[in-house]
């Protein structure tokens, strides 16, 4: 559409979620289920942090990136989950435009934060399994300070830029977001701007800042794999393989997800399969995260039994 017939339309001052379809008789047990989920999540992921704070024991490389993702997952659930949570309660699902840029800030921010993190724990275990004699010398204090800081600032910097050039984009009609939430793709198909270069700056965006951490990831992954199969002892591999596994998990799940959901077509018939999958890595990761990380850890065990007796 052109500049000149812009002009000549109202600008959409606010958005309609669609969500998961408008279901009245569903709308309770939504409601019930996101809670719970939600509850749990904070729940499971302050008390993993509050333990790496509290246990001595846990005051290591490798627990303070976990305590740090720990905090992140209940910041990158809180962008999304409550909105929903009102959605439902109160039949509203109209967000301003104002607040549909803040949670797709946030909401991009963290994911970008999350994938620069969980390259540092990759690194992290990298230098554990194959560098064991280095791991203490490298792995100091002020370096994994530095590693946080700099995921969180990587994400920062990298969302502000995109959203800053989204925020100029123009929205006339219609104003419904096929979605649960203000996500990129859905927002773009919403603009009656010309969004070729919104969509170039994403892709460039993606390849600068979340390529390297996803590839430092796979890397270091080889590396592991590499050096484990290359333990004489069936019980040395798995001692060294227990120390990666969890969070090898969590990586998989959160970057499996996130792919297929980018990668599928954008067709109508696959919406529900996309929105779907969404939950995934938005709602169920970070609900499963602290599970995984408690369940298959003996330090965590051991902390949390210590704080209960």
């Amino acid at each position: 559409m052109a500049d000149r017939d812009w002009k000549n339309q109202t600008a959409v001052t606010e958005f309609i979620f669609l969500g998961f379809g408008d279901q009245p008789d569903l709308k309770s047990l939504l409601f019930l289920m996101f809670l719970v989920i939600y509850i749990a999540t904070v729940t499971g992921n302050m008390l993993i942090t509050a333990l790496v704070v509290i246990d001595q024991h846990l005051h290591t490389p490798m627990y303070f990136f976990l305590g740090n993702l720990s905090c992140l997952e209940t910041c990158y659930t809180s962008t999304i989950l409550p909105r929903m949570l009102a959605s439902l309660l109160t039949g509203d699902r109209t967000i301003s435009f104002s607040g549909c840029i803040t949670q797709l800030y946030f909401f991009c921010a963290l994911a970008a934060t999350e994938c620069c993190l969980l390259a540092a724990m990759s690194y992290d275990r990298y230098l554990a399994i194959c560098k064991p004699l280095h791991y203490s010398t490298i792995m100091n204090t002020r370096f994994c300070l530095q590693l946080a800081a700099g995921s969180g600032l990587n994400g920062c910097l990298a969302t502000a830029i995109f959203v800053l050039f989204m925020s100029h984009l123009i929205f006339c009609g219609p104003n419904e977001i096929d979605h649960f939430y203000c996500d990129l793709i859905p927002l773009i198909k919403l603009s009656c701007s010309d969004t070729y270069l919104i969509i170039l700056l994403d892709f460039v965006l993606a390849f600068v800042f979340t390529l390297p951490p996803f590839l430092l990831t796979l890397t270091s992954y080889v590396c592991i794999l590499r050096t484990i199969l290359r333990i004489p002892s069936t019980t040395g591999r798995q001692k060294a393989f227990s120390t990666c596994s969890s969070h090898l998990i969590v990586v998989t799940i959160y970057y499996g997800t996130l792919m297929i959901v980018y990668v599928l077509p954008k067709r109508d018939t696959l919406n529900i399969l996309n929105k779907v999958l969404s939950l995934c890595y938005t709602v169920l990761t970070p609900l499963v995260n602290p599970l995984i990380y408690s369940l298959r850890n003996r330090d965590v065990k051991e902390a949390l039994s210590k704080a209960v007796s």
